[in-house]
């Protein structure tokens, strides 16, 4: 009647159905059972502005911004079971001179462990901050969030925010590089 290929298709389509249907079922409960509420502060204690020369075009000034900020954070609330790691960054906000709005990660840490999951950090920005527009004169203040990605072991991303400031920063006015 049937071939012993076609009984070994038919029982390996079955468990891959049921497999899946387990997987389904893994993430929409890690959904409803744990929300993504972790809390924080953010506090920029300095916001320097320099004017030097671009990487590629030596002739061409280009503003890059330092910021100093603190960050404490608890996300331990986010991890759970279907928590494989936490991607969390603090991106900067603000509308330069020609109205464009602009999101700019300047820092970010991997968590992968529920014990590393209470931030304290007191630096400096990790990756350059400059506009595209080449100057930060005219700009509008800026607003810094601690945002998180939760990465799961099974299931879509999600998102989340853990602080904001509670004032935007002026940007000052770029001094030359000595």
């Amino acid at each position: 009647m049937h071939s012993i290929l076609s009984r070994i298709n038919n029982t390996s389509a079955f468990f891959s159905s049921c497999m899946m249907a387990l997987l389904a079922a893994i993430s929409i409960t890690s959904y409803m059972f744990f929300p993504n509420e972790a809390t924080g502060d953010i506090s920029i204690s300095s916001l320097k502005v320099v004017a030097s020369n671009a990487r590629r075009y030596p002739n061409k000034k280009q503003d890059l911004a330092f910021v100093n900020f603190n960050i404490t954070a608890d996300l331990s609330p986010i991890f759970h079971w279907n928590t494989k790691q936490v991607f969390v960054y603090l991106q900067a906000e603000y509308t330069n001179s020609q109205g464009t709005n602009n999101e700019v990660v300047i820092w970010d840490r991997i968590i992968r462990r529920k014990e590393d999951a209470f931030v304290k950090f007191v630096g400096k920005n990790k990756y350059m901050f400059r506009d595209v527009s080449s100057s930060f004169k005219n700009a509008k203040p800026a607003n810094y969030s601690l945002k998180f990605n939760v990465m799961p072991y099974v299931g879509v991303l999600t998102y989340g925010e853990a602080a904001r400031t509670t004032e935007e920063v002026e940007f000052p006015a770029a001094k030359s590089r000595i």
